[in-house]
This record gives structure tokens, C-alpha cells and sequence, in this order.
């Protein structure tokens, strides 16, 4: 399943990447917001949301990173792109 179908099907955990203060100015409802420089210390949070988790961010670009990261570590992960994106193909109900 790509992740366009994970999240239309609404399956897994949006996770955005963004800092809290973009965050705070628009993001995917029921997405949590866990900063890429947090990702490190709170992987053990990360392991306890239903996988697969989708990363988002701004434009794509941290969210890849977070992903690459995050596959290193053993996590079942996407990377979503850009949270509109996701915002849009999460209303995009299958």
C-alpha cells in the first residue's frame, strides 16, 4: 500500500515534523506534532502509535529526513511530504 492509500484509508499515525510555533499555525487534523530534533529522544513514544507512521512537514524535505531516520531505527514509516498535501488526501476519503 503506497502512502496516499495509508492515509485515505486513515490508517497509522500522521506525525508532523514541523517546529510547535508552524505547527500551531495549521496542520492535519489529528496529526501530533513531534519536532525532527526531538525524534532521537522520543522514539520510544514513536514506537507506540499505530504504524505505519506517516511523516509530514513544510515542504517535504525534514520529513524525508525523518523517514531515512526512522527506517534506520526500525519503524515502520512514510514520509507524506508537504501537511497539505496530507491535509488533502486525508479529505480524500477512499
Amino acid at each position: 500500500m503506497n502512502v496516499i492509500e495509508i492515509i485515505k484509508n486513515k490508517q497509522g499515525t500522521i506525525i508532523d515534523v514541523r517546529t510547535p510555533m508552524e505547527f500551531s499555525g495549521g496542520n492535519v487534523a489529528g496529526s501530533i506534532n513531534i519536532p525532527l530534533h526531538e525524534l532521537d529522544k522520543r522514539k520510544e513514544e514513536l514506537t507506540s502509535f499505530e504504524h505505519p507512521l506517516v511523516l509530514c512537514c513544510a515542504s517535504g524535505g525534514r520529513s524525508a529526513q525523518a523517514t531515512q531516520y526512522l527506517k534506520q531505527q526500525g519503524i515502520d514509516c512514510h514520509n507524506g511530504g508537504s501537511w497539505l498535501d496530507v491535509n488533502y488526501y486525508q479529505t480524500q476519503t477512499a
